[in-house]
């Protein structure tokens, strides 16, 4: 995210086997895409199903609370010298 209200906050989850990414969520996409014959597979799978539900509700349930709390703690005390 690049702003305190966080418009543009992105919950991005990548699944990675051999250092090659298999499959990827992207919250801004909002669904999974595969990058391998495996990856692809399970992205068609995952799509349809109840993963994908449970992802979406990622970026509410997790992101956004937890990036306030980092943005306070953390972002608005920076440049501040005491």
């Amino acid at each position: 995210y690049s702003s305190k209200d966080l418009h543009g906050i992105e919950f991005i989850d990548s699944y990675v086997f051999n250092q090659a990414e298999d499959i990827r969520f992207n919250s801004t996409v909002g669904k999974y895409v595969g990058y391998t014959e495996l990856g692809l597979k399970n992205a068609e799978t995952w799509n349809k199903g109840s993963v994908l539900a449970r992802e979406l509700g990622e970026l509410e349930r997790y992101c956004k609370p937890h990036a306030a709390i980092a943005y306070s703690n953390v972002l608005d005390k920076t440049g501040e010298q005491g």
